[in-house]
């Protein structure tokens, strides 16, 4: 009997892995079927890029179903919830989809209504996010006549998508400024929950002083309350305050509605529950997730889904030939980080390791923790790589889901 598969998120988890199983499951085996609420994929790197006019909206989004291998079924509805007791997905146009294997690859959303202000007077005028497609556009005319002021770039609350991009965005608006001849004239302000510029250790002391070296400052520990458009200021939950004439923020993000909605399936941000090693759901046996749905300790990346997707899959296969799962990814993320003026850092690291320099993939490869050309063409060709490798779920040689040791240049217990 074929077994049914319904995946929930047509975005890069979703996609990926529908992909991986179409390829490692004939149709007699197995029905895939993903859903989403729009057929709108858009490549969200991409979006850094946007306000600087490095890229336009049009070149970054693609239709959903476009984007699926034959024999894959896509079915176009919000998800209203999952009843986990009879494998059954309920969508909101009314139709009820059962299955053996669910992956809920749904993603992380923007949450911005659960900040005081932040989309109230001031949102879209002198207040922005760079984080979804409609910001990031509104966000380019308004840099566009920017040419002197206060530019404070706001994470609000962790987790994030892409936890360096608004230090990217720092470091691109320092080169934009340059560009225009007004970088005197602005100043640029990086406000963090944080106590430093970034998560591990190392690349956080190598990041801070690049942000020091270009003259942007940085403040710590700084929880966000409160945006104030009107008056220009973000206010603390401790009563600090930080002044602005504009403000890209980025917005709390939580899990996907339906996952609120489905009982026993989430965390308290609405995150799935999931096993950081196996990527199967801790509600139920049958249901795992893949990318920023689940609540594993590390990035929410598409690098880190693409490593994700060779043990999601395997475990998949596993799970429905009655087989004990993998345990092995390690929680491998890897990531580029513009730093703009033509230049790019690289780190690699996961659960047990942090971002040090070396080489990467091997000895002889790109700069960790290390500026260079090389990385900033990297960065560019990860558009084509998602497009045509990542999302189509091809395997490239030498490059595995386990985070590789060689060149890099960790302590000697640690390397082999």
């Amino acid at each position: 009997m074929s077994s049914r598969i319904v995946i929930l998120g047509g975005g890069t988890g979703g996609t990926l892995t529908a992909n991986r199983l179409r390829k490692a499951l004939r149709e007699s085996e197995a029905s895939i079927t993903v859903v989403d609420a729009d057929d709108h994929h858009v490549y969200q790197p991409g979006l850094l890029f946007v306000p600087f006019g490095l890229a336009q909206p049009e070149d970054i989004v693609r239709p959903r179903a476009r984007q699926l291998h034959r024999g894959i079924d896509y079915h176009q509805s919000a998800v209203d919830h999952v009843d986990l007791e009879t494998d059954q997905v309920v969508l909101s146009d009314g139709a009820i989809l059962d299955y053996d294997v669910l992956v809920v690859a749904s993603g992380s959303r923007l949450v911005p209504e659960d900040t005081e202000g932040l989309t109230g007077p001031g949102w879209m005028e002198n207040v922005f996010t760079f984080y979804d497609l409609p910001g990031a556009s509104a966000l380019a005319e308004k840099l566009d006549g920017f040419d002197h002021g206060r530019l404070v770039v706001n994470v609000v609350d962790l987790p994030i998508k892409c936890p360096v991009a608004p230090l990217e965005f720092c470091f691109l608006a320092d080169w934009y400024f340059h560009e225009r001849g007004v970088r005197d004239l602005v100043t640029i302000t990086y406000v963090t929950p944080l106590d430093g510029a970034f998560t591990t250790e190392t690349a956080s002391q190598t990041l801070g002083g690049m942000l020091a070296e270009r003259g942007i400052e940085v403040v710590t520990e700084f929880n966000t309350g409160e945006v104030d458009g009107p008056a220009g200021r973000l206010v603390s939950y401790d009563e600090r305050v930080v002044d602005f004439d504009l403000a890209v923020v980025v917005p709390a993000h939580s899990g996907s509605e339906f996952v609120a909605a489905s009982a026993g399936l989430g965390d308290s941000l609405d995150f799935v529950i999931t096993d950081e090693h196996t990527l199967q759901s801790k509600a139920k046996p049958n249901v795992f997730a893949i990318g920023d749905a689940a609540n594993l300790p590390i990035s929410k990346a598409g690098s880190v889904t693409h490593f994700e997707g060779e043990t999601l899959v395997g475990n998949i296969q596993r799970f429905l030939h009655g087989e004990e799962l993998d345990g092995s990814y390690d929680g491998h993320a890897n990531c580029f980080i513009e730093t703009g003026f033509g230049k790019a850092l690289l780190i690699d690291f996961n659960y047990d390791n942090e971002a040090v320099g070396g080489h990467f993939p091997s000895r002889v490869g790109a700069p960790l923790l290390k500026e260079s050309r090389l990385n900033h063409l990297g960065k560019l060709m990860f558009q084509w790589f998602y497009w045509h490798v990542l999302l189509p779920g091809r395997d490239v040689p030498g490059l595995s889901a386990d985070m590789p040791t060689a060149g890099k240049d960790l302590p000697a217990r640690e390397a082999s």
